[in-house]
């Protein structure tokens, strides 16, 4: 496709409130998200035609040929352009503001998603499937995932603190996706005091009853494991979780609602 432009034709805008003008069909998509490259691939797997080197969902993107463009906060601006997407999908929080507006600059549409709920999630998701993309009905993943995780959050049942890094150590906050998610299972997110959406906290401030009743130890982006990450932990139990499962969104969002019940 040599020599290939895009005739903007429609404009919508996306969850930051961007004016985005976009082709009529969406035909190469680019996702920068590793959950939304899940969801774009058991959705539209025609359409998928460049993910992230973190994007690991689903197992085969390589065998489908899916071409890699290195990372979310890294991405190589000339292998996405030599894909000639229609439609580069981002993340506020995933993605540099520098990167959007640079593939911006080079003449392609870049959709940001913003998501810090499940509701908002679904929502997001919704739109960009429906409206952007142009499918006429939900995904049945997405309609199970609504129904799933729709209604009132509960009353909270345990407390708990969850690590993503180690050395320095760095903690869920608010807002965020995984704290809303894990409210709407009855798990507290918790921070012994400390403030921001990833706030550094050590575990000398954290490992007491008094502050919480469990540790969640996830396998990403820190990968813990039953030899990294309880061993400094001498007064609270700790479980370890999929990381997929409490902060991804798109069709783990169904894995998660089944897994989390159980557990």
């Amino acid at each position: 496709m040599p020599g290939r432009r895009l005739r903007l034709t429609r404009t919508l805008r996306d969850d930051l409130r961007q004016d985005i003008a976009l082709p009529d069909r969406i035909e190469r998509i680019v996702s920068l998200v590793p959950s939304l490259t899940e969801a774009l691939a058991v959705t539209v797997p025609d359409r998928l035609v460049g993910a992230t080197d973190w994007c690991t969902h689903p197992a085969d993107l390589d065998a489908r040929g899916v071409g890699r463009v290195r990372g979310t906060k890294n991405p190589d601006l000339a292998a996405i352009a030599a894909l000639q997407p229609d439609l580069v999908v981002a993340n506020k929080e995933e993605n540099r503001e520098l990167d959007v507006r640079r593939l911006r600059e080079r003449g392609m549409p870049v959709w940001v998603t913003d998501i810090e709920t499940v509701p908002a999630s679904i929502a997001s998701i919704r739109r960009l499937l429906r409206d952007v993309i142009g499918l006429g009905r939900d995904p049945a993943w997405l309609a199970e995932a609504d129904r799933a995780w729709s209604g009132p959050v509960p009353a909270p049942t345990a407390r708990v603190v969850v690590p993503i890094w180690r050395d320095p150590w760095m903690v869920i906050g608010r807002p965020t996706f995984t704290a809303d998610l894990l409210a709407r299972t009855g798990l507290e997110v918790v921070t012994a005091g400390a403030t921001g959406r990833y706030p550094g906290l050590e575990p000398v401030a954290f490992d007491y009853p008094s502050v919480a009743d469990l540790v969640l130890l996830p396998d990403e982006p820190y990968v813990f494991t039953t030899a990294d990450g309880p061993e400094v932990l001498e007064r609270l139990p700790t479980r370890l979780v999929s990381g997929r499962r409490i902060t991804w969104y798109g069709p783990s969002l169904v894995e998660a609602r089944i897994s989390l019940d159980r557990s």
